[in-house]
């Protein structure tokens, strides 16, 4: 019996951390198709982008977490927007680390997905990826942020354990490309919003209350991050 445990253990270990073949080029390049007809139109977007509110909300959580803080819950709503609340010092490095982790965290969540599957660990990242969505689970505190962190974790769960190896690699990089992709267009709806004088109370503004430089300068570097994130996950995804 402790054989045949250790034998088990050894080949799950193998199989996790383990590397998986790298899909076709047209794999690629499809997933990536796929990914931008799930965020370009409008009315696609309003349902997809639901996913990049999790990863958004879900920075906002980790990092509060990282810094000391006490998160002490998240909300997603319908309308795609989210609230994730924290206790802990109002000011200082840890409440500026959590603000800036939102806009930040799907590009660089992205860019980590392709780092690994540039590297050819494909279950990797969906095992990651699962566990990831179970922690923010228990985080949650409305119904509908629980149905959406439920559905998108039940996707991660069957595509992991029922799905052939030539399906979880296009599932893998559709989700990686989404995240790099789906990164980029939160800032400039963001500055959109700001030109028109709304979004007062964004991550932008309440960053420039605490480190009093122009919000301006926070959305420009939402910028940068998601559009370097997806230069350099680009490269890795596409074996440049």
């Amino acid at each position: 019996m402790e054989s045949t445990a250790a034998t088990s253990l050894a080949s799950l270990w193998d199989e996790v951390f383990g590397t998986q073949p790298d899909p076709d080029l047209w794999v690629v390049i499809a997933t990536a198709v796929a990914a931008l007809a799930a965020i370009v139109p409008h009315g696609v977007w309003r349902l997809s982008r639901n996913a990049i509110t999790i990863a958004h909300e879900g920075g906002h959580g980790l990092i509060a977490l990282l810094t000391g803080r006490t998160l002490t819950g998240i909300r997603l709503h319908s309308d795609t927007s989210g609230l994730t609340v924290s206790r802990g010092k109002p000011t200082g490095l840890g409440m500026i680390l959590t603000a800036a982790a939102g806009y930040t965290a799907p590009p660089l969540l992205g860019l980590g997905g392709a780092a690994l599957l540039g590297s050819g660990r494909i279950t990797l990242l969906l095992w990651l990826s699962t566990i990831l969505l179970v922690a923010m689970l228990v985080m949650i505190r409305n119904a509908y942020g629980a149905l959406t962190v439920l559905l998108t974790g039940g996707t991660f769960v069957v595509v992991s354990w029922l799905a052939g190896p030539q399906v979880q690699a296009a599932f893998a990089y559709a989700v990686v490309w989404f995240l790099l992709l789906g990164g980029v267009r939160p800032a400039f709806e963001l500055q959109a919003k700001r030109r028109r004088g709304g979004a007062g109370d964004s991550d932008a503004d309440q960053l420039s209350r605490l480190t009093h430089l122009p919000a301006t300068v926070w959305l420009v570097m939402f910028h940068v991050v998601s559009l370097c994130a997806l230069m350099g996950g680009g490269r890795w995804l596409l074996n440049l």
